[in-house]
C-alpha cells in the first residue's frame, strides 16, 4: 500500500513498535534531523530488525533486503565505485543475469536511483532497486573502505603496498591498462580508460628499481635480467593480468592488462549493432560458413565475438575457442588457450576432431590458420575469427594477400564485419544543445557521398564537459561503430571473378551497405557519442 501517513503510526498499526518506541525515535531525531524514522528505530534497536524491514516494504511499497557484508555476492566496485556508493548511499549485492540488484537506503531520493539506474546500463545492467536501512548501508562501506586505499600518494615508500594499491585502484576505476613508465626524473603511472591514456601519478625515481621488481616478483618474470618479459599476475580474485616489460633508455617500462575472469558478457545490441529483428539469426547463425571481424588493435573484436558466441550457446550446441589468451572464461564454452607449444594452426586441426558446431578461432595471423579456418566452415561448420585490417570490405583483400583463392573466399566467407570504438558522452555532466549549422553541412557532406540526407529534427548534440564520475574527460563508457558487408550472391559474383575492392564497394552500396562513418552519424544524431569523437577515430572532415 502507498504510503499516505506517517510511517511512525504505520508501523504502530501493525504493532511493530508501541507508541512509546515511536516518540523515543522522534526524540532521537531532533537530534539527528537527517535520519528518517524507521533507520532511528533500527539504530535504538526497539523491535526486530527483520520485521521492522518487512513492514518498511510494505508500507512504502518497495521490495527490501537486509544488507549484510556476507550477504552480497559480488564485487561491489565491479559495478559501482565507492564514490557512487556513498553519495547515492547504495549498495549493489547481486547480479541475476545482468538485472544488478542494488541496496539504498532512500529510495524516494529519485535523484540517487536514477543516477545508479544510469551509470548500471551505461555497462549494460538493468537496475532492479532494494530498500535497506542506512546503518547497514555504512557497514558495508566501513568494511569495504578497509581495503587498500585508491589514493596511491598514501603508499608512501611501502613498495609492496604502492605496487598494490596501483592495481586496485586501477581495477575500481575499469582501466582496461596500466602503464609504469620510468622517465629521466620519475616513473610516470597511467591508467587506460576508454581507450585513452590519463596520467594518475608520479613515483619518485629512487622507487623505480623496488617498483619493478615487484612486479616481477608477482608476475613471475627473471628479477635479474633486463630484457623485454612476458609474465601474469594472478594473485587478485576475479582477475587474470597480463604484464609485459620492455627496456627502455631510462629503464624497463610496465605494461598491465587487466583481464576480469568472470566478466558479464555484453547483448550485442548494447554494444552498438542495429536492433532488427532477427538479426543474430541474419547474420551470425550460420552454418559451412566464417564471420569474421575486422578492426586495428584495441577497437573491440574478441569483445564483439564473445557477444556473438553468447547468443549462440545452447545446451545442444557444441563451441570450442581457441584464443591467446582465453580473456573472459564463459559456461558452457570448451575454451583452449593457446600455449607456448601449440599455434591456432595447430589447435584448429585437434577441435576439428572434437564434433564442434561452432569455432571461435580468435585471429587469423597467417595463410596456414586461414586455409584450416576455410576448410572448416566448408565442413559443416560455423567459424568466427578477427583479422587485423581497416574495414569489411579490405578483409577480401587481407584473405588474398595471405594467399586464400577467390573461390574459397566467395564460397565460404557470410559476412564480414568492422568496426571502432568511439567513447559515449557522460550521462552525468553531458551539456545538451541542438546541433549548429556547420555541423549539420559537415556531416551532410559525409552522407552526400552516399545519397543519403540527414533529418535533425528532435536530435540534439552533447559538448564533453567533464567531471569526477568521468575522470573529467566528459565521457563514460565506449560504443561500437558498426558497418555490415553481407556476402550475398552478387558479392560472391564479384569476388569470384576476382573483382577490385572498388567494384565491390560500389555494388555493396547498391544493395544497401552503409560505411563505418554512417553509422557513426547516425549516433553523434543518437546522442551517443559527438562529432569531434567520431573525427578522431575516423577523421572525417578536413581541419
Amino acid at each position: 500500500m502507498a504510503r499516505n501517513v506517517p510511517i511512525g503510526i504505520e508501523l504502530v498499526r501493525r504493532n511493530i513498535v508501541t507508541e512509546s518506541d515511536v516518540k523515543e525515535a522522534i526524540r532521537h531525531q531532533k537530534e539527528h534531523p537527517d535520519k528518517k524514522i524507521g533507520d532511528i528505530i533500527h539504530v535504538l534497536n526497539l523491535c526486530d530488525e527483520k520485521k521492522l524491514l518487512m513492514a518498511m516494504g510494505e508500507i512504502l511499497n518497495e521490495k527490501v533486503f537486509l544488507l549484510t557484508k556476507s550477504a552480497i555476492n559480488i564485487e561491489v566496485t565491479n559495478y559501482l565505485s565507492l564514490d557512487v556508493c556513498r553519495k547515492c548511499r547504495a549498495i549493489p549485492f547481486d547480479d541475476a543475469g545482468g538485472k544488478v540488484k542494488v541496496c539504498f537506503s532512500d529510495t524516494s531520493n529519485k535523484k540517487a536511483v536514477e543516477q545508479v539506474r544510469l551509470l548500471l546500463l551505461h555497462n549494460g545492467y538493468i537496475l532492479e532497486q532494494y530498500l535497506t536501512f542506512d546503518s547497514n548501508i555504512d557497514k558495508v562501506l566501513n568494511s569495504l573502505e578497509a581495503k587498500p586505499t585508491d589514493d596511491i600518494q598514501e603508499a608512501g615508500q611501502d613498495v609492496t603496498r604502492l605496487v598494490d594499491t596501483i592495481i586496485k585502484s586501477a581495477m575500481e576505476k575499469n582501466a582496461s591498462d596500466i602503464h609504469i613508465e620510468p622517465m629521466e626524473k620519475y616513473v610516470r603511472v597511467r591508467y587506460r580508460i576508454d581507450g585513452n591514456l590519463i596520467p594518475i601519478t608520479k613515483i619518485e625515481k629512487e622507487l623505480q628499481s623496488q617498483v619493478i621488481g615487484r612486479l616481477k616478483a608477482i608476475s613471475n618474470m627473471y628479477q635479474e635480467k633486463q630484457e623485454d618479459q612476458d609474465g601474469r599476475i594472478l594473485i587478485y580474485n576475479n582477475y587474470n593480468i597480463r604484464v609485459s616489460s620492455q627496456v627502455t633508455i631510462y629503464g624497463e617500462k610496465m605494461v598491465l592488462r587487466l583481464l576480469k575472469k568472470e566478466e558479464k558478457i555484453r547483448d550485442i545490441y548494447e554494444l552498438g549493432f542495429p536492433k532488427e529483428e532477427n538479426f543474430i539469426k541474419k547474420y551470425f547463425d550460420k552454418r559451412n560458413s566464417i564471420t569474421i571481424v575486422a578492426a586495428p588493435t584495441g577497437e573491440g573484436k574478441t569483445t564483439t565475438l564473445y557477444s556473438i558466441i553468447n547468443s549462440l550457446n545452447t545446451e545442444d550446441t557444441n563451441i570450442i575457442t581457441i584464443e591467446d589468451p582465453v580473456e573472459i572464461r564463459i559456461e558452457g564454452l570448451n575454451q583452449v588457450e593457446i600455449g607456448p607449444k601449440s599455434s591456432f594452426a595447430s589447435s584448429l586441426r585437434t577441435v576439428l576432431r572434437q564434433d564442434p558446431n561452432i569455432i571461435l578461432v580468435g585471429e587469423i595471423r597467417d595463410l596456414e590458420t586461414a586455409e584450416i579456418a576455410m576448410q572448416a566452415g566448408q565442413t559443416g561448420h560455423y567459424v568466427l575469427s578477427t583479422i587485423h585490417t581497416i574495414n569489411a570490405i579490405e578483409v577480401v583483400t587481407r584473405l588474398r594477400k595471405l594467399g586464400i583463392s577467390d573461390y574459397d573466399i566467395s564460397s565460404t566467407v557470410a559476412n564480414t564485419v568492422s568496426q571502432r570504438l568511439v567513447r559515449r558522452i557522460c550521462p552525468y555532466c553531458g551539456k545538451k544543445r541542438v546541433f549548429n549549422d556547420e555541423e549539420k553541412v559537415k556531416m551532410n557532406e559525409v552522407v552526400d557521398k552516399y545519397n543519403l540526407k540527414l533529418d535533425f529534427t528532435d536530435t540534439f548534440t552533447y559538448d564533453a564537459i567533464g567531471c569526477e564520475k568521468c575522470h573529467n574527460t566528459g565521457y563514460l563508457g565506449r560504443i561500437a561503430i558498426i558497418e555490415i558487408l553481407d556476402f550475398n550472391e552478387n558479392i560472391k559474383e564479384l569476388i569470384l571473378n576476382g573483382a577490385s575492392t572498388f567494384e565491390i564497394k560500389k555494388k555493396a552500396l547498391e544493395e544497401g551497405y552503409l560505411p563505418l562513418e554512417v553509422d557513426g552519424i547516425q549516433k553523434v544524431l543518437d546522442g551517443k557519442t559527438t562529432l569531434d569523437e567520431l573525427d578522431k577515430k575516423l577523421v572525417l572532415f578536413d581541419k
